[in-house]
């Protein structure tokens, strides 16, 4: 079945190094059916020499999903591209955003906004392997680059050899003086930078990133005419907030996904893959935020926090803490 996904980008949780692996993706598939979710950037190398099913294996039920790579050689690019087309991603993506000193030495990642012909040379390598669209995640520049002339001559480039759809990052990232967290809030943000980049592709679909933690945000912009949001970490840390509404707000769904289900579905999924080998904690670490501001969310994260790293922690332990939360959520009807 054909997968809309210029629907499912309107709203979009981004990829993030060390949180969104199979089992945050899965996870945050439960919270919302529509969502378009994004593996954790991949590099191109790894995927050809490394574990390809621990990096690129996935679940049929996060669909749809997106595979983000990493490089910057358009051969190594198209070669991970066909390996990962034996693992069913509805769309690949081409990180030219990442600030990190490893990706740098690597050159790829932001550093590639300085070299928009390269970046539109490894796309339409992708694009000619790739059985699914290819689209691209960028900064709106570099250090000194002037956003107002750097970005609309990269996306011209970059979409003159076939990509249709960006996700942009509302900020510049600096590559020398901040660390990469701190080029996720220092740079200062230019939303209306991106909305007039719209303005100027109309033919194409963009997506804003960067400082949006909320619903209300999110229908702010998407009314402003761009085309999709993408959040990052608010999506991982408040889940139930961003994400069980979206498919109502956002999405115009009737139904909003019961969190109590939520939490018995994951403790099934959590034994399937302690049934694997695997451990408790490489599931519930992506599950402390699921009740945060609400009664009983101190309870949730500690009774998860201190028992899931235990050799013998299974699936119990999250129903023993949706007991607790449901427990102090009584007492706060009560008083």
């Amino acid at each position: 079945m054909d997968i809309d996904l210029h629907h499912h980008a309107r709203l979009s949780v981004a990829p993030m190094m060390d949180w969104t692996d199979r089992h945050c993706r899965y996870f945050h598939r439960l919270l919302s059916h529509e969502v378009l979710l994004y593996t954790e950037m991949v590099t191109a190398q790894a995927v050809i020499h490394g574990d390809r099913d621990r990096l690129l294996g996935m679940d049929r039920a996060e669909h749809p999903v997106a595979l983000q790579l990493g490089g910057s050689d358009p051969a190594l690019l198209a070669k991970a591209v066909r390996v990962a087309a034996d693992y069913g991603y509805d769309e690949i993506n081409l990180n030219v955003g990442c600030p990190s000193d490893r990706v740098q030495a690597g050159t790829f990642g932001a550093v590639l906004m300085e070299a928009p012909d390269r970046v539109a040379a490894c796309v339409a390598a992708m694009r000619e392997a790739s059985p699914v669209e290819v689209t691209v995640k960028c900064r709106i520049g570099v250090d000194d680059q002037d956003p107002e002339t750097v970005l609309p001559d990269f996306l011209a480039r970059v979409s003159d050899a076939g990509v249709t759809r960006f996700a942009i990052h509302a900020r510049k990232a600096w590559l020398e003086g901040l660390s990469p967290r701190e080029n996720r809030d220092i740079p200062p943000l230019d939303y209306p930078l991106v909305r007039r980049m719209k303005s100027a592709f109309p033919h194409l679909h963009i997506s804003v990133n960067g400082g949006i933690d909320s619903l209300d945000q999110t229908a702010e912009h998407l009314a402003s005419g761009l085309d999709g949001v993408m959040i990052g970490r608010a999506a991982y840390h408040r889940p139930a907030e961003i994400l069980l509404p979206a498919d109502a707000r956002v999405f115009g769904q009737a139904a909003t996904p019961d969190i109590g289900a939520v939490v018995h579905a994951m403790a099934d999924y959590a034994g399937a893959h302690i049934a694997g080998g695997g451990r408790l904690h490489h599931v519930t670490r992506h599950m402390l935020g699921l009740f945060t501001g609400q009664p009983g969310a101190r309870q949730w994260r500690r009774i998860l926090s201190t028992g899931a790293t235990a050799a013998d922690a299974g699936p119990a332990l999250l129903i023993e803490a949706l007991g607790a939360v449901q427990a102090a959520g009584d007492m706060a009807v009560s008083a």
